[in-house]
């Protein structure tokens, strides 16, 4: 019997790394989309991409047939926190992005995992093991080397906002693994209502409103529905069994696969130093999976 528990265990904590490199691969498609919608602003971006998560999910809370309602109350303090956390990563990452270089935001959006290291050593007493160290360094190596040429070009405020994303980031993934013997599904939900709402009084408050060109309203709720509906929900799935740092560093195969969808969509051909950075980065998350699974 002993036996058979430690095999299931094993096999949830394989499966688990395998959902957050899934996840990973959906939000790697943001920054193609982003990318496409060029009449559209910040706010109003925020507000369908929102819409689409939110549609997508409950419809999917209406397919599993629990009440909507006892989803949400299930989830407790920790998830609104977390939901709030995930709402600061959505609204940063898009400020990040169009008020940064893509090289800026990114960079900063590597350091997640070593602000989740640290919340998930203070808030959970999850420990961080010497290969963790190792390959968290190695993608700090690794996008250094991506993005050198375009640190020059820094935005103060589109820099501060990849890096609160990052921060938020590292606190959703510690909430949700906080209460990973719940569904914390509805955390996604709620970060979705939170960002509809703020970023609807912006655009109004900005004189803009919500109204946008229908292609890149399209285009918005596709991003809600495929990175955030879709790649935050299996990276919530994996958080049941994959430790913090751990579930933030294998979630960045988003960051190694971006580059490569620009390339086939826009015809962009990575430069070399891209190129290096990445297989450094693939590197140390592969070496970082392998040695989770060992363990």
């Amino acid at each position: 019997m002993k036996v058979c528990v430690e095999d299931k265990g094993d096999r949830e904590r394989i499966t688990g790394r395998l959902w957050v490199l899934a996840a990973g691969l959906c939000m790697s498609l943001g920054g193609p989309i982003i990318r496409l919608a060029d009449d559209i602003t910040e706010w109003q971006f925020l507000f369908y991409r929102s819409l689409g998560a939110a549609l997508l999910l409950l419809l999917w809370f209406r397919i599993s047939g629990r009440p909507l309602l006892a989803r949400i109350r299930g989830v407790g303090v920790t998830g609104f926190i977390s939901g709030l956390c995930l709402s600061v990563t959505f609204t940063g990452y898009v400020w990040g992005v169009m008020h940064s270089t893509v090289a800026n935001a990114l960079f900063l959006l590597s350091a997640a995992p070593l602000f989740a290291a640290l919340l998930g050593w203070m808030v959970l007493r999850e420990p961080v093991v010497r290969s963790m160290w190792l390959a968290m360094a190695g993608v700090v190596v690794g996008v250094a080397i991506m993005i050198g040429e375009g640190l020059a070009e820094a935005d103060l405020l589109g820099d501060l906002a990849a890096l609160a994303a990052a921060v938020g980031f590292a606190g959703f993934s510690v909430g949700i693994r906080r209460g990973r013997h719940t569904d914390m599904t509805p955390t996604i939900l709620i970060a979705a209502a939170i960002t509809a709402s703020v970023s609807a009084a912006m655009a109004f408050v900005g004189g803009t409103g919500i109204t946008a060109p229908a292609p890149d309203v399209g285009l918005a709720a596709a991003y809600g529905m495929l990175v955030i509906g879709a790649g935050i929900f299996l990276f919530t799935i994996g958080s049941k069994s994959v430790p913090s740092a751990e579930l933030v560093l294998l979630s960045l195969t988003e960051v190694v696969l971006a580059p490569v969808w620009v390339w086939f969509a826009f015809a962009e051909v990575p430069s070399l130093p891209t190129l290096a950075g990445g297989l450094i980065l693939l590197g140390s998350i592969a070496g970082q999976a392998a040695a989770g699974m060992r363990r």
